[in-house]
């Protein structure tokens, strides 16, 4: 009875070491399939925010497009339409910049 369990105890450890590193397999595929993208991803829109510019046409989160009037701190005065309708809205509700104040003289 004695040797039996002696037989067990490599095979019991071999399981635990395979178990562990199919966990860390499993952290490391979440960390590089998930997290970095989301990570870069956040990157890349707060450099977008930081570098926007009065006459920047942009787009809200909310699907407001309008131009850049004034920036201040972390808001900024939206004009839209053709009443020249002025908003003031932050610059985290800015999805995207579609026309670039440089791009559009």
């Amino acid at each position: 009875m004695l040797n039996f369990l002696e037989g067990q105890q490599p095979n019991a450890a071999g399981n635990t070491i395979i178990t562990v590193v199919m966990l860390v397999a499993m952290i490391a595929l979440f960390y590089f399939f998930m997290y970095r993208p989301q990570k870069k991803q956040e990157k890349e829109t707060n450099a977008m925010r930081n570098s926007l510019a009065v006459g920047d046409e942009i787009t809200t989160i909310g699907g407001i497009i309008g131009k850049i009037v004034s920036i201040k701190d972390e808001t900024l005065l939206l004009e839209t339409g053709r009443d020249k309708v002025r908003i003031r809205i932050l610059k985290s509700a800015v999805r995207n910049v579609d026309v670039r104040a440089e791009d559009a003289q």
